[in-house]
């Protein structure tokens, strides 16, 4: 495979990074804005762009047609997830050494971003997203042995990978989260519940993070909290899942999560003991880019639908595009969604230099990273209403998808923390003021 050092400038992330399979033989460097987009891409890296190029190209077996008739039936799309797979792009973010591709944050939220943009919206980009995300934690805080055993085959797709955090009784509050793994002899047995837990009807593995240590033996609520690499068998006693019904993105399956002292190993522990909190948060940053990008691919591809719509629509002798009422919201919306765009990978950027950047402090990071959740989502949110209305009665129809993408863009403004919390992290951290919560 061929190696490329991406321009360090714009959203360039500044390492040493490789394209999986030959993606860097097959496009050009000065790649050409696709004819079916609206995103600007000035100031990308050429990595970047061919991630975004090759991705396209994949994407373009799935259209539109197959994400509505998966969300129809709430069949999950393995053809995708095996074509990303065979290609190599699981593991676009994980090391070089176990088969993944070295690549950053800033490339795998172009890859999401670009999923999601062909019009597999958050459906399509969530059948890889804890793949992504959930292994970062893994890569970081793990052994080389642990390593060796648990990525390889998450990156071929052979296993698949589902995160289990959120409890129904605790929500936001997750210090509070009561799971727990209880040491016995080489095992731990893990009792306890999980909800909105993505992917886990397909998945083979779990990241999970429990308490080994009860909440009222801690000092402090951030102690005590451990985080697991498991084995996922609902076949296997005291594991059993529950299928929630859902607003969108129907072709992924969210969960409830029951066990019932279910046994792991005790070597599926990652890192120390009562550091869970600490290590999972290394992986929450980056699915904040993550969704944030998955949020912009939606939101561009509802405002091409709306404006190639609106130029096509002819009503009293002329094209309703025209007409200010239409045309000005599609363009502040647009204004809206380059302008997070800006924030999504400047976060990705940071987050990827963190790593080796000593000044840049977890906290501008985490600034950044919810920052630009946030703006995203509400961006995609805007775009999203605005080309349903702009389509009238059609908006409404299922064969013009963007009531689908309406459907969808309403993940990243809930999950998986809400508007609400990322206003009061940067009121505290950035703004100074009393914690509100």
């Amino acid at each position: 495979m061929q190696r490329i050092v991406p321009r360090c400038i714009g959203f360039a992330p500044r390492h040493h990074s490789r394209i999986p399979f030959s993606a860097s033989r097959q496009f050009s460097i000065s790649i050409p804005r696709r004819a079916n987009t609206l995103m600007e891409t000035s100031g990308f890296s050429d990595t970047q762009l061919q991630v975004r190029e090759a991705i396209a190209k994949i994407c373009s077996n799935f259209p539109d047609e197959y994400w509505a008739a998966h969300d129809e039936s709430g069949e999950y799309p393995h053809e995708l997830h095996a074509a990303l797979s065979k290609d190599g792009w699981i593991g676009i973010a994980l090391p070089e050494e176990l088969g993944g591709s070295g690549l950053g944050i800033s490339e795998a939220t172009m890859m999401l971003h670009t999923i999601s943009e062909s019009g597999a919206g958050m459906a399509g980009a969530q059948s890889i997203h804890a793949n992504v995300y959930a292994t970062q934690p893994v890569a970081k805080f793990a052994t080389p042995e642990q390593r060796k055993r648990m990525l390889p085959k998450l990156i071929n797709g052979e296993w698949r990978v589902c995160f289990g955090v959120t409890e129904p009784n605790t929500g936001l509050e997750t210090l509070k989260l009561r799971t727990q793994a209880v040491r016995d002899g080489n095992n731990y047995k893990i009792s306890g519940q999980k909800i909105w837990i993505s992917s886990a009807q397909v998945a083979t593995k779990m990241v999970l993070l429990a308490r080994t240590t009860p909440l009222e033996e801690v000092k402090k609520a951030s102690e005590g909290l451990s985080l697991f690499f498991i084995d996922f068998d609902p076949k296997q006693p005291g594991l059993e899942l529950k299928r929630i019904r859902k607003m969108g993105g129907r072709a992924i399956d969210a969960n409830e999560v029951f066990f019932d002292s279910y046994t792991i190993p005790a070597d599926s522990l990652i890192g120390k003991e009562g550091q869970g909190f600490r290590i999972v948060l290394h992986g929450m940053n980056a699915e904040r880019c993550l969704l944030a990008g998955e949020a912009l691919g939606l939101g561009y591809a509802a405002l091409y639908r709306a404006s190639k719509y609106a130029k096509e629509r002819v009503v009293f002798g002329r094209p309703i595009g025209m007409n200010q009422g239409i045309q000005h919201p599609l363009a502040d919306a647009y204004m809206h969604l380059e302008a997070a765009k800006l924030a999504t990978y400047h976060a990705a950027r940071l987050y990827d230099q963190s790593m080796t950047d000593e000044s840049i402090t977890q906290t501008a990071v985490g600034v950044a990273c919810n920052s630009a959740k946030y703006l995203a989502a509400e961006a995609a949110f805007t775009a999203c209403e605005r080309s349903v209305l702009s389509l009238g009665g059609m908006g409404y129809a299922q064969e013009y998808h963007v009531e689908r993408y309406l459907r969808e863009c309403f993940v990243p403004r809930i999950a998986p923390v809400s508007r609400e919390m990322i206003m009061n992290y940067v009121g505290e951290k950035v703004l100074g003021l009393p914690r509100s919560y």
